[in-house]
């Protein structure tokens, strides 16, 4: 009875959250939806729209834009994206990471002290993919040119009312800027004054970007005036961006500054479009990209999860939380050893993971009655009818295999002493931005970009902040045998857009920002319309929860600041008292904040009314814009 009445008032306070009024309203349209992560960069999607671009079209504007207006992230960074394609019904995947460039070894980086490649500055540059990306889906997808794509952002580039945030981030940033010149000269709008970054609201102009951005549009004019198709004159552009005159400015300020991207890395690197994973969660088909990224943690996720009553266990009830924070511990236990860059290695155990097999071995080791900090990686060889060929590596690392469970766990807890602080949140938190579109067409596209983010080490005179995502390699083997740092090869990413089919028809799409929490906030964010029936807006919104029990992927250059923290959560600080106890119970160590849902950007495809509905979480500068 006491069950019952527990139950009951779970679903009580289930139907009260959900018929709560959200902070941001619902976005709705029947032509088209752009979301993004500022309000001015979702009006360059607009603007798109407005002149009879698709989603793709729409997409590349609000990528070009996000960048010009460093929304944590630049020209020089990289972009991954889901789009689903009405002209076949099938998900494509585009890969937009840059390489490791010549001379990016093990070794180097040893000898120069590092534990992890660097955080900041020329040497945690891969090869900038941004650029590449937005090209390819708009020269393979889109229906516009660049001039017309890029407009928006060249507007910017040559002067626009700076928003508070990357301001204010600038501001904090000086030190750091001040050490690289040509971030200097961009950055310090005042030099020799109190601030010497810009103020909020004034009119920030980057004429050495614009110059970038105008020497790619004029490659694509003066191929068209010479007779060229569409195609080649966006590789035109492509070409003198990558091959040209603005490569090599980009490659001397490297070097100038310390960098090793040559003229050969950047001419070789090219944008890949390649078939995204999935897995089918009672009914509905989950796509997230390869293995390169951390996106198949969801997938192996979800596999787990789908072997338990989620619904009733009752929305964020502890049993819930519980359930979800040890089935994504196990995946994450298993990004962390076995997921790499799948064209650099290609033995990554990928059929053996996402197998529902495997997800059931896994769902059987959770424990209700506490926290299992001694979580390893799994043996998914054993599902491909292969021998595990890391044993030794996992030893190494301090793992001894479980023969009864099949499962790797640590002989010592670690990380179980090591304070949270916050340092250590804003590396598991650090942001990126999303991208959301789709039209009445059918055509869906859901990015995930990131990279050069503040505080950007320029590229010489280009006014290109190089990527940071080097960092992301490891340079030990037994920390992770598909993630070692190497020349061409692709870090192990935390990037991830996701997409959602149901009976062969777009479901949701959705992106987050966040670095390690991105797929744990859209995990949280697909179950809360898939399980509990909330619209696009208030799943957004919903206060959810992030676990500390995994390898960081970003920032600190000890091997301490990167390890597990068993046990600690944050939680939303309007988690009821009784949940909190119950967890503490369970040998959970909590933490609360007012943020923890996202800020997450999504589409729900009304396919009864034949409406987009947009939904951006009340977190941040995210906005959308429907029609």
């Amino acid at each position: 009875m006491k069950r019952l009445s527990a139950l009951l008032l779970a679903n009580f306070l289930c139907v009260q959250l959900f018929a709560q009024q959200t902070q941001k309203p619902m976005i709705y349209g029947s032509s088209w939806m752009a979301i993004t992560g500022k309000p001015m960069a979702a009006t360059a999607g607009a603007m798109i729209f407005q002149q009879g671009g698709n989603a793709v079209d729409a997409a590349c504007a609000m990528l070009a834009a996000t960048c010009t207006m460093w929304d944590t992230l630049s020209w020089g960074g990289e972009t991954q994206a889901l789009i689903y394609n009405p002209k076949t019904g099938k998900v494509i995947a585009i890969n937009a990471m840059g390489v490791a460039p010549t001379g990016a070894t093990v070794e180097f980086f040893k000898s120069k002290g590092y534990n992890f490649p660097p955080e900041y500055g020329p040497l945690a540059a891969t090869t900038p993919g941004t650029p590449g990306g937005l090209i390819y889906m708009l020269m393979n997808y889109g229906s516009m040119s660049l001039k017309q794509v890029l407009a928006p952002a060249m507007h910017m580039a040559a002067g626009y009312a700076i928003e508070a945030q990357s301001a204010n981030t600038m501001a904090r940033d000086h030190d750091m800027l001040a050490t690289w010149p040509y971030s200097k000269k961009v950055f310090f709008t005042h030099p020799g004054e109190k601030r010497e970054t810009p103020e909020p609201g004034e009119i920030f102009v980057q004429k050495d970007l614009l110059n970038t951005l105008t020497k790619m549009v004029d490659a694509e004019t003066a191929a068209l005036k010479k007779g060229k198709s569409r195609k080649e004159a966006l590789m035109a552009a492509y070409d003198r961006f990558y091959k040209g005159d603005i490569a090599e400015e980009f490659v001397r300020g490297s070097k100038e500054q310390g960098g090793l991207i040559t003229m050969q890395d950047l001419a070789k690197w090219k944008p890949i479009e390649e078939q995204p994973l999935s897995i089918n969660y009672k009914g509905i088909e989950v796509y997230k990209l390869q293995q390169w990224t951390q996106g198949p943690v969801m997938l192996q996720a979800l596999n787990i999860l789908e072997n338990f009553d989620l619904k009733g266990m009752g929305y964020n009830s502890s049993k819930y939380i519980h359930t979800l924070y040890q089935a994504m511990n196990l995946s994450f236990a298993d990004r962390d050893f076995y997921y790499g860059d799948p064209y650099a290695n290609t033995g990554q155990p990928m059929k053996g993971l996402l197998s529902k097999e495997y997800a059931k071995q896994r769902a059987a080791l959770i424990q209700y009655d506490k926290n299992d900090a001694k979580i390893g990686p799994g043996n998914p060889y054993t599902f491909e009818g292969r021998i595990n060929p890391y044993i030794r590596l996992l030893k190494e690392r301090g793992f001894e295999m479980d023969t009864t469970k099949r499962n790797f766990a640590p002989k010592h807890d670690l990380g179980m002493n090591s304070p949270k602080d916050a340092d250590y949140q804003d590396r598991l938190w650090r942001g990126t931005t999303s991208i959301e579109a789709a039209d009445k067409d059918g055509w869906v596209v859901s990015v995930t970009p990131s990279g050069g983010w503040l505080p950007a080490c320029i590229a010489g005179n280009t006014g290109i902040g190089m990527s940071q995502r080097m960092q992301s390699f490891v340079l030990d083997a037994a920390l992770n045998p598909f993630n070692v740092v190497a020349p061409g090869k692709r870090p192990r990413v935390t990037l991830s857009p996701s997409m959602f089919l149901k009976d062969g028809k777009p479901f949701l799409s959705a992106a987050v920002q966040g670095g390690d929490t991105q797929d744990q906030n859209l995990i949280q964010f697909f179950l809360n319309v898939a399980e509990f029936g909330m619209n696009v807006q208030r799943a957004t919104e919903a206060p959810n929860f992030n676990t500390n029990q995994l390898w960081l992927s970003l920032g600190g250059s000890k091997i301490s600041d990167r390890e597990p923290k068993p046990g600690q959560i944050l939680l939303n600080s309007n988690t009821p008292q009784n949940v909190r106890e119950e967890l503490k119970k369970l040998g959970y160590t909590l933490s609360f904040t007012e943020r923890t849902s996202g800020p997450i950007n999504a589409v729900y495809f009304d396919t009864k009314h034949g409406t987009l509905w947009g939904g951006s979480s009340n977190h941040g500068e995210d906005y959308g814009i429907g029609w």
